[in-house]
């Protein structure tokens, strides 16, 4: 649990050559090498290599593959801009809460191309089956989070003729330049969130997004 992470990097391993103390940083969830295969092809979260990042509810952490994992930012932002950069860790899922400009957005980042339509499902088994008899012959399904209690039938997709692509997001990938927009004034993703909470006060952090009282908790050491 906890690995939604930014701040100031107070020291480094032996092995560590791009990262220095001083320096403001943002990681992802997963740590990567980034030099690997899956890596270059921009799928840093299926890194060779890869290790889960948690415990960035802590006012210490370790992160692993430093140098991959790590993006640094030229000089330490003003207080005000770091929930906007904390938000990047979900990268594009969190950019797109800002409706049309986030489209926008989206579109910028995929080369004009972007989601001809969206459809949200929530669920598991029936939910996957009523999306892929949903989408036109030839057309594609993005699901987020991981699915549970699915198990799809390959006769049936086979004959429906659509792609489906899911997976861990590569956040690495789009942390460069994300950070761009965010520092420019662009995009300020950090509407996402309701509450600012002390690092003490965890628990009701939780319980605010359990009963809907919050969007997303935003916890300060």
């Amino acid at each position: 649990m906890g690995h939604e992470y930014c701040g100031i990097v107070e020291d480094v391993g032996r092995g560590v050559r791009s990262i220095t103390p001083g320096q403001f940083v943002i990681g992802s969830f997963f740590a990567c090498d980034n030099a690997c295969p899956h890596c270059q092809v921009g799928y840093q979260s299926s890194c060779q290599h890869r290790a889960l990042v948690t415990g960035a509810q802590a006012p210490l952490m370790r992160v692993p593959l430093a140098d991959g994992t790590l993006v640094p930012i030229r000089d330490v932002p003003p207080d005000d801009m770091i929930p906007n950069l904390l938000a990047l860790f979900g990268a594009t899922d969190i950019v797109t809460e800002r409706g049309d400009e986030g489209v926008g957005r989206i579109k910028e980042l995929t080369r004009g191309v972007g989601a001809d339509a969206v459809l949200e499902c929530v669920g598991t088994q029936e939910s996957m089956m009523q999306a892929i008899r949903s989408t036109r012959p030839g057309g594609s399904i993005g699901y987020v989070g991981v699915p549970h209690g699915v198990e799809l039938q390959g006769e049936e997709l086979f004959y429906a003729h659509v792609r489906l692509h899911g997976g861990p997001a590569p956040v690495r990938r789009y942390l460069p330049q994300l950070i761009d927009l965010v520092m420019k004034g662009a995009i300020d993703p950090g509407k996402v969130f309701d509450p600012t909470l002390p690092l003490d006060q965890v628990a009701e952090g939780y319980r605010a997004m359990d009963e809907r009282r919050a969007i997303k908790t935003l916890l300060r050491p």
